[in-house]
């Protein structure tokens, strides 16, 4: 996964900037862009009526007004409710449908979608929202992460040319297969040569590391490809005075 013109590592917005805005609203994605992102990430969910949407939830209690799974409203039901996070200046919010976050990213930005449940296992999904990426026009931009390899694997087998990204907690090495590899962060520390050993077999590695500034020297040396963060405006900062800006 490589953007041209853009130095690594990339900075990659975890659900937007989930710091200054609600997280995976348009307003946060919006703010992502403007703090220089080059990776927007979000989590994608399935609705009652088969659409795709951007929370990372199974319910929208959390981050709505409303309560009840994702899974059992329709897009216009889950449109009805406020993502404001209990923020009143972001009252207007709502839940993006992927096509709305599509529109908004500049060509050279990247997408990279984590898929948070198994219906990213049924085939009809899965053809449905490749052909959503192909209709959009991103899909030579996105990745598709889980912790589930199962569900990156399932888009593999019906487009092979879509990257597809492992997350994990656990494992200190780096595993076959994937393009992507998102360790969590620490793993780093057990294992210095991860980053090294993904980068011979042609790997890319983003840490799992939401809150990463005072640690971005140490991904910079060791070359991880991408940063994760809730707040890119600030890692933006901290990739400057690490000289990787």
């Amino acid at each position: 996964m490589y953007l041209l013109n853009k130095p690594k590592p990339y900075l990659m917005a975890h659900r937007g900037n989930r710091v200054a805005c609600p997280e995976n609203t348009l307003a946060a994605f919006r703010r992502a862009l403007d703090d220089g992102a080059d990776i927007i990430e979000t989590d994608l969910h399935v609705t009652a009526d088969g659409e795709f949407v951007c929370i990372h939830d199974a319910t929208v209690d959390r981050t709505t007004d409303g309560s009840g799974p994702v899974a059992g409203m329709t897009l216009a039901q889950l449109k009805a409710l406020s993502a404001s996070y209990g923020r009143p200046e972001f009252a207007a919010e709502r839940i993006p449908a992927l096509a709305e976050l599509a529109a908004l990213l500049p060509a050279d930005v990247a997408l990279a979608i984590e898929l948070k449940t198994d219906r990213f296992l049924w085939p009809d999904v899965v053809y449905r929202l490749v052909k959503q990426l192909t209709a959009l026009g991103v899909r030579g931009r996105t990745v598709v992460l889980s912790f589930s390899l199962a569900r990156v694997q399932a888009v593999a087998a019906v487009a092979p040319d879509i990257p597809i990204g492992w997350i994990t907690l656990s494992s200190p090495w780096p595993r076959r297969g994937p393009q992507l590899l998102g360790p969590f962060w620490p793993l780093l520390l057990l294992n210095p040569l991860y980053v090294a050993l993904a980068h011979r077999r042609g790997q890319f590695v983003a840490p799992l590391d939401p809150l990463p500034d005072r640690r971005v020297p140490f991904f910079v040396r060791l070359g991880c490809d991408a940063i994760l963060t809730d707040n890119p405006a600030a890692t933006a900062e901290a990739l400057r005075r690490a000289g990787a800006r």
